[in-house]
């Protein structure tokens, strides 16, 4: 019961830190690294969590377009024109990025104003945000 506590924690945390709040799920991660819990099911979990939260931001994106994320978000003109240019530079590779504080956040907004595949903004949200956990939990050893 107190494991399946540990995930469900990890995954809202997860899941929030992948919005605009300013969260942060690697503590949460290390924490129970820490206290044993098994390291493949934190990963899978803590990487369901925050591309879940990813797929939100795609979701809003998609749906509210560049001038509502600005009204419903905290998101500046400023930050989303950086993230414009830098999904324009790298194409849809930069979701791979999307883990990256600061610029990851408007990345997956900006798919989803751009209406980028869901496929493919799955799995390279995927394979970023898992990475990042995987060399986490490997660090913390």
């Amino acid at each position: 019961m107190l494991a399946q506590a540990g995930l469900v924690g990890m995954f809202v945390s997860a899941f929030l830190a992948a919005t605009l709040l300013p969260l942060g799920s690697e503590a949460v991660l290390l924490a129970l690294l820490y206290a044993d819990y098994p390291v493949v099911p934190l990963i899978i979990t803590a990487t369901a969590g925050n591309v879940g939260g990813s797929m939100v931001n795609y979701w809003l994106g998609r749906r509210y377009g560049r001038a509502g994320i600005m009204r419903i978000t905290n998101v500046s003109e400023h930050r989303l024109v950086k993230a414009e240019n830098q999904f324009r530079l790298w194409g849809r590779w930069s979701l791979c990025l999307a883990w990256v504080p600061v610029i990851g956040d408007p990345l997956t907004f900006i798919a989803g104003i751009l209406r980028i595949r869901l496929a493919w903004f799955v799995v390279l949200v995927t394979a970023g945000k898992a990475g990042r956990y995987i060399v986490i939990s490997h660090l913390a050893g």
